[in-house]
């Protein structure tokens, strides 16, 4: 008799445009108004309002005076309450702090999410005029030198991305902003399997070749600590 195949299973589309609201918010503090969520996400207006009447009744999202939508106190919360198998954050934000002391520019490291990359950890830069970034942004893929090593190291069959491959690094220069650089170079483990990805960013000023060069060293030798540290894939 032959078996059926099993069936992927089949999700509630009302749950999921709601899950999509939410992840249209993309850096902390954001506030939206109905127009932007619209664009965002690709819904009718009436339909976000419709899911976001719910929404705000359960703490997930709010409205200010001026009608923007924002997060709501029930998003900590559950933050607040997940418990990781690993704890990533634990090896991941003493290297950065030590990037950003031996450059004195803003260290990151990015993840990839479907289409963008997500800031999951940063250590600003002590300098007053800086490369500023904030945890949980959501940003490209196709530029800035972050979002270029997680595009090329999790597509490895596009032959767009070979060189970035093959040279293990990128370096951006004003590419998603005029006035920013940034070099960034890919978190694998010991299987190859990509985790992330490392970046050192500031003013595209400061950015000589030099320290260009200097910052490439230093993350490289950060991403073979992070190697070693990382456990076995989880998938």
């Amino acid at each position: 008799m032959k078996q059926k195949k099993p069936t992927a299973p089949v999700g509630v589309e009302a749950v999921e445009r709601a899950l999509a609201i939410l992840l249209s918010f993309r850096v902390a503090g954001e506030q939206l108004p109905l127009a932007e969520l619209a664009q965002r996400t690709g819904f009718y207006k009436s339909t976000i309002l419709r899911l976001a009447a719910s929404l705000e009744r359960k703490g997930f999202m709010s409205r200010n005076s001026t009608g923007e939508f924002r997060l709501g106190r029930e998003i900590p919360r559950l933050a607040a309450l997940y418990v990781s198998p690993f704890d990533l954050e634990k090896i991941v934000r003493p290297i950065l702090v030590d990037l950003v002391k031996t450059t004195r520019e803003t260290a990151a490291f990015y993840e990839l999410d479907g289409s963008e990359r997500i800031c999951r950890y940063r250590e600003n830069s002590p300098r007053v005029i800086r490369h500023h970034l904030e945890e949980g942004a959501r940003l490209p893929l196709n530029v800035g030198a972050s979002g270029r090593i997680l595009a090329a190291f999790s597509d490895i069959n596009n032959p767009d991305h070979q060189m970035t491959r093959e040279q293990g690094w990128y370096i951006s220069l004003g590419e998603r902003d005029p006035d920013a650089a940034a070099v960034a170079v890919p978190v694998m483990d010991l299987d190859g399997h990509l985790w992330g990805a490392l970046s050192v960013s500031g003013l595209r000023s400061r950015f000589s070749s030099t320290l260009q060069k200097r910052t490439l060293a230093v993350l490289q030798a950060a991403a073979a600590d992070l190697k070693l540290k990382l456990p076995e894939h989880m998938s």
